[in-house]
């Protein structure tokens, strides 16, 4: 039998080491008698109390496995280099192994870290049982070694990448939003199940089920980028206020995310209209994507919103600027040729129009300069900006002291009203500027019954030249 034993020991595929802890159970008997009780806090207060016990194990025999992974040629030159092989690091497992011993246990294990001879790192699975013959006295102790450096290489990488992913996450300049779609999908599932097919059609007709898909949504985490775009404080702020982030633009923008999911598409993008919590807008550009291994049920999506708020403003006034005279602040030329064109296809009457010349404006450049030319200038647009409240209406600078006024819905009565009303604010400016006073022709006219936008234009235009010759002749 102990033939059989000693040759399982020699032929084993790992490491094993029979070792005499005789010498560590005496210091364990003089401790105790020495009134120590946490052995634990005892070893940790003074780690040279555990090379102690170290030092105090005799190695018995190991078997030619072990000899093989620490590069060793023998017995003797395994022992020789005890101290390359544990190095300090592995002092807290082995705190543990003589813990479970004080505590009379005869079975141990942990985790520690060994080198080889030659200094190679080696993560080791250590496995300790008390021999039956040596519960007494801790003579006999039979130690397994399993070398698991490639399993916690694998672990630290993992872990390694584990951090780095929540480091992008955290500190991505990109606000970002991690939600559970899950119970959204369980809902188009059902609907493909009863039949649907034309999805867009049943949003016309159901569209609570936008809301209710809303609902579903579960948020599970921000980053602090997501905090900085919405200004709030914390995330459990940002929660509890998502009512005034997602603004009522965004039914649409989620009606039209629904139907790209419901297509299939589940990386997808689109602009969208979010609110800080200030009030103030957030232009973003949505780039929502499912996470690898959630295609199935949608458990883990990602939402990643980038702010875009400065790029749709400079839009918004290079548009403001295409169709808009500086000066005046009123539409320009641009705006006024689109808008005849548009008006002559439409089918909305009566339109009428005012035409405005600005009377003396060249000789006042000439005499006292362009600078109080563009006052007189601004004064007017303030004035037609001020007398236009109808959103029907528009005033556009078609030329360098000249004016228009489309009035789309208006009949002569109105016209009359509204050029009362431009003459009474004239008035008014005139009276605040009585040094430099405005005087203005004034031309009108009412589209009639087989006639063109353009042909109606011309008569209010012709009326205006009138006026203007009769005050020169004048």
């Amino acid at each position: 039998m102990a033939i059989l034993e000693s040759s399982i020991f020699d032929l084993s595929p790992i490491p094993m080491w029979l070792e005499d802890y005789s010498e560590v159970k005496k210091q364990f008997d003089l401790w105790k008698s020495q009134g120590v009780t946490d052995l634990k806090s005892f070893l940790e207060e003074d780690l040279s109390r555990v090379t102690l016990c170290a030092h105090k194990i005799k190695i018995i025999k190991v078997n030619p496995k072990t000899l093989e992974v620490f590069e060793a040629v023998d017995l003797e030159h395994l022992c020789q280099n005890l101290a390359v092989i544990f190095q300090q690091e592995m002092f807290q497992s082995h705190i543990s192994e003589l813990v479970a011993l004080w505590q009379g246990q005869t079975e141990f294990s942990s985790t520690t870290t060994n080198y080889t001879i030659s200094g190679k790192r080696l993560d080791m699975k250590l496995r300790g049982v008390v021999l039956p013959e040596a519960y007494q006295d801790l003579s006999r102790v039979l130690l397994t070694t399993e070398d698991i450096s490639d399993y916690q290489n694998a672990c630290r990488l993992e872990e390694k990448n584990r951090r780095l992913a929540e480091s992008r996450f955290i500190y991505s300049p990109t606000s970002l939003w991690v939600e559970d779609f899950s119970r959204v999908k369980m809902r188009l599932d059902q609907l493909r199940a009863l039949g649907i097919e034309d999805f867009v059609t049943f949003l016309d007709v159901h569209a609570d089920f936008i809301n209710q898909c809303v609902d579903d949504i579960i948020l599970l985490d921000v980053n602090q980028a997501t905090l900085d775009l919405f200004k709030a404080p914390n995330k459990e702020t940002l929660f509890k206020n998502l009512d005034k982030v997602l603004s009522k633009e965004m039914h649409q923008t989620f009606r039209e995310q629904l139907i790209e999911l419901w297509n299939g598409n589940i990386h997808h993008q689109r602009e969208a209209i979010n609110y800080a919590l200030d009030g103030s807008i957030r232009h973003v550009l949505l780039q929502f994507t499912v996470f690898p291994g959630y295609e199935q049920d949608w458990g883990l999506v990602q939402l990643a919103l980038t702010d875009i708020t400065a790029r749709k403003k400079a839009e918004s006034y290079l548009e403001y600027l295409g169709k808009h005279d500086v000066l005046t602040k009123l539409h320009n030329r641009s705006f006024y040729t689109e808008e005849i064109n548009r008006l002559e296809r439409s089918l909305v009457r009566p339109i009428s129009a005012i035409y405005i010349d600005m009377n003396g404006l060249k000789e006042i450049n000439d005499q006292l300069g362009h600078d109080i030319g563009d006052g007189l200038l601004r004064r007017v647009g303030n004035i037609l900006n001020r007398a236009i409240t109808n959103t029907n209406f528009s005033a556009s600078r078609i030329g360098g002291d000249e004016f228009v006024i489309l009035m789309v819905g208006a009949n002569e009565a109105a016209v009359e009203t509204f050029r009362l009303t431009i003459e009474e604010l004239l008035h008014i400016d005139n009276q605040y500027y009585a040094s430099q006073p405005i005087y203005i022709a004034l031309g009108y006219a009412t589209i009639q019954k087989n006639e063109t936008v353009e042909q109606m234009l011309k008569r209010a235009d012709q009326l205006m030249y009138k006026k203007k010759q009769a005050y020169y002749n004048a």
